[in-house]
């Protein structure tokens, strides 16, 4: 069962719990006898969006198998002080908006209490009584992210089954900071035509091919085909590389030119610095900005080729440079990875490693410090990628952002639209 199964499944058990009848209360969840009889009640007030509010909760018993129960409603958790909503709007709310722990349960408390901030957005309302307002704390907001990354966790077995066939792939690795100075590494896989995200997977480094093993074993429980895989490209991590020469020999790496174009800074330096020597300071920094003009121009027509003998051809005008043998050589040495994305067979294969992912992760990570834990870490990394692929991208192109399916999830660009189910369903929260 997929993740889009799975939330189906939950939206319509509550669907099914709004709809029964006093009839159908009637029978006994143990044995399915209907000689019962009510068996008094209890109250419960717990905290909505709307305010807090006393639910009288009606109780049965059966005089077949003397057992009770309690009726159910698809608006409260069981053991909750606070409301479905509320769980589910706490959890968005940090998710969707960005925001840490703490401002979450500070504008959710302000909002079902009316009070602190609450007073700020209407002045004339009175703050409420201490003994009645609401003391939402950002370690339970945490608490429930934590029970919906165990809940993700649990549904990695086949997340993504018959959902997409991958054949080019982008991995990437981003190192986040543990209470106590710890490291770990989030590592990602994802899907280049659709933009679904794999399950990640937390590690202690990059540079271990085992640790790159174990993020594509639990991209196949998930559901991918390496078999089918062509291509993936990445930073050019070790361990990746290590790891594609002996696991999956089939499968082309394709080096990240923006990664690339970092690593090259220092050669570019030392060129601009070899060509300014016993130059004055003016004509030094005409000469750096002519020189660096040029190279970058040269560099350019190599990467950007449109197939692999105009590459060739950059690398030997690079080289005849009086300042670019030493860059001519490093790009000679990737040239096969760096063309990867230009034959047919690879069609679909990216040119950069998933960064722009990281840039949505960046906004509630918290570098990790909020998370304490290896495992709390893993479980919010499997969270967040539920929400990715369950979010569509906004619909209008920013000045520096442009989205490739304006106005679609990777679900609905892998041609399985979810409609009204949401992240949120499918973790059953």
């Amino acid at each position: 069962m997929n993740i889009i199964e799975r939330g189906r499944e939950f939206l319509q058990s509550l669907q099914a719990m709004a709809k029964r009848t006093v009839w159908d209360w009637k029978r006994c969840p143990q044995c399915g006898s209907m000689v019962t009889v009510k068996w008094g009640f209890y109250e419960r007030v717990p905290w909505f969006l709307s305010g807090r509010q006393v639910v009288k909760v009606q109780r049965h018993r059966c005089k077949e198998c003397k057992k009770s129960y309690s009726e159910t409603s698809p608006f409260l958790k069981r053991g909750s002080w606070y409301a479905r909503e509320v769980h589910r709007c706490a959890i968005d709310h940090w998710q969707h908006g960005g925001i840490s722990l703490r401002r979450t349960a500070e504008i959710l408390r302000s909002w079902l209490g009316r009070q602190e901030r609450y007073l700020l957005w209407r002045p004339l309302d009175v703050e409420p009584k201490a003994d009645v307002s609401c003391h939402l704390s950002a370690s339970t907001v945490h608490r429930w992210l934590d029970k919906a990354g165990a809940k993700a966790e649990e549904s990695v077995e086949g997340q993504l089954a018959g959902i997409v066939e991958t054949v080019a792939a982008g991995a990437d690795g981003l190192w986040a900071k543990l209470h106590g100075g710890g490291k770990r590494v989030v590592l990602l896989l994802y899907d280049s035509v659709t933009g679904l995200v794999f399950p990640p997977l937390v590690a202690k480094g990059e540079e271990s091919a085992r640790s790159w093993q174990r993020l594509f074993a639990r991209a196949q429980k998930a559901g991918l085909d390496v078999e089918q895989l062509r291509g993936v490209t990445s930073d050019g991590a070790k361990g990746l590389i290590s790891f594609l020469s002996q696991g999956l020999y089939w499968v082309q790496h394709q080096r990240c030119v923006w990664h690339l174009w970092r690593n090259l800074k220092r050669p570019m330096t030392q060129a601009v610095k070899q060509a300014c020597e016993g130059l004055e300071e003016e004509a030094a920094k005409e000469k750096a900005k002519e020189v660096r003009k040029e190279l970058g121009k040269l560099i350019h027509n190599v990467i950007d080729a449109v197939d692999y003998a105009q590459a060739e051809q950059a690398v030997e005008q690079l080289r005849l440079h009086p300042f670019g043998a030493q860059i001519a050589q490093t790009l000679n040495l990737y040239l096969d990875r760096i063309m990867v994305y230009s034959l047919d067979y690879y069609q679909g294969l990216q040119r950069t490693t998933p960064e722009w992912c990281w840039r949505d992760f960046r906004l509630r990570l918290s570098h990790g410090r909020n998370h304490g834990s290896e495992q709390r870490l893993e479980r919010a990394a499997l969270l967040w990628a539920v929400y990715r692929n369950f979010t569509p991208t906004q619909e209008r192109s920013e000045r520096s952002r442009h989205y490739r399916h304006p106005g679609l999830s990777p679900l609905a660009v892998a041609g399985f639209p979810h409609q009204n189910i949401s992240y949120l369903d499918a973790l059953a929260v």
